[in-house]
């Protein structure tokens, strides 16, 4: 059984970083496409990057692109999402999530019914 734990919300001022880390166990992140989305209170769940199983393509959806770099380390089986230049409209609760039975050409997925496996997520909270 896949499992995935994220770390590194908080509390930041608007244009301030963060780098939120998803732990994966009972695989290896390399097996998997991954993707990171996020809910704020009252919206539905959206997707914020995604990579896909060979982790040679990315995705990202328009208000985060070209400041939220995703990427993987296998070494520490862990997926990070950089979060720079953080704005308020940024505040809600990140998951992390993992899709299984991917080849090297798969992905990456956008849609949260396209994964398997979800974190318990982890606030973050911008404050201008």
């Amino acid at each position: 059984q896949v499992q995935l734990v994220e770390t590194g919300g908080g509390l930041v001022l608007a244009g301030d970083s963060l780098r939120l880390s998803c732990v994966v166990s009972g695989g290896t992140c390399d097996k998997y496409g991954m993707g990171w989305f996020r809910q704020a209170p009252g919206k539905e769940r959206e997707v914020v990057a995604a990579i896909s199983w060979s982790g040679n393509m990315t995705a990202y959806e328009d208000p985060v692109e070209g400041r939220f770099p995703i990427s993987r380390d296998v070494a520490k089986n862990t997926l990070y999402l950089q979060m720079n230049s953080l704005k308020p409209e940024d505040t809600a609760v990140y998951y992390c999530a993992a899709r299984g039975g991917d080849n090297w050409y798969s992905g990456p997925y956008r849609e949260s019914n396209d994964y398997d496996w979800w974190g318990q997520g982890t606030q973050v909270t911008v404050s201008s």
